[in-house]
């Protein structure tokens, strides 16, 4: 069984649209594309690279699309990332140039995958895909970047499909610009108590 791992750049208030660029999504009026360029630092740049570390992805298709114009050309800044497979979750979509691109169409498609050999599944951006992951409990791992602001509105981390689940911290970091660096794997139920008790 391969793990799927949900890498996510947020806001405090868990805003996840449009990381990169002011382009990148603009859908629902969003103002602030671009949003992670002012607090880049060393100590992120070191923590990004472990984490481009090559894997197979699991790729919502408007994710597909920003990812699949960029990334070909741009492949020196993410050593291997032509070379592995993307899974895209798209019911419209069924070729693209980008090498190595494979579609789903459902989530019996995402459990198959799932249950299949290979490296583990990285899951990046893909607001919509990562709310069904959720809802049906197939991830395994959250790798949060989260970043020293709060935007409002967006497209958020934890929305419509987020069940019940308890996490555990694995690693973390704070970086000189105030970047959280938490990552999670999965652990079970969510248990309750008192305090003091």
């Amino acid at each position: 069984m391969r793990k799927i791992i949900v890498l996510s750049f947020i806001t405090i208030d868990g805003v996840m649209q449009a990381p990169g660029g002011p382009k990148e999504d603009t859908s629902g009026g969003f103002k602030y594309g671009g949003w992670t360029a002012p607090h880049q630092d060393k100590a992120s740049g070191k923590m990004m690279q472990k984490q481009m570390k090559p894997a197979d992805l699991l790729l919502g298709r408007k994710t597909f699309d920003i990812f699949a114009h960029y990334w070909p050309e741009h492949a020196d800044f993410w050593p291997g990332i032509n070379d592995v497979t993307k899974y895209v979750m798209s019911k419209t979509m069924k070729k693209s140039d980008w090498e190595n691109s494979v579609f789903l169409k459902s989530l019996a498609d995402i459990k198959k995958l799932k249950n299949s050999k290979g490296s583990d599944i990285k899951v990046w951006g893909s607001a919509e895909l990562i709310q069904l992951l959720l809802k049906n409990d197939l991830v395994d791992e959250l790798w949060l970047n989260i970043f020293p602001l709060t935007l409002g509105k967006g497209k958020k981390l934890f929305d419509k499909g987020t069940i019940p689940a308890a996490f555990k911290l694995t690693e973390s970091l704070v970086t000189p610009s105030g970047m959280i660096f938490a990552n999670y794997k999965r652990s079970g139920k969510v248990k309750t108590g008192t305090m003091g008790a």
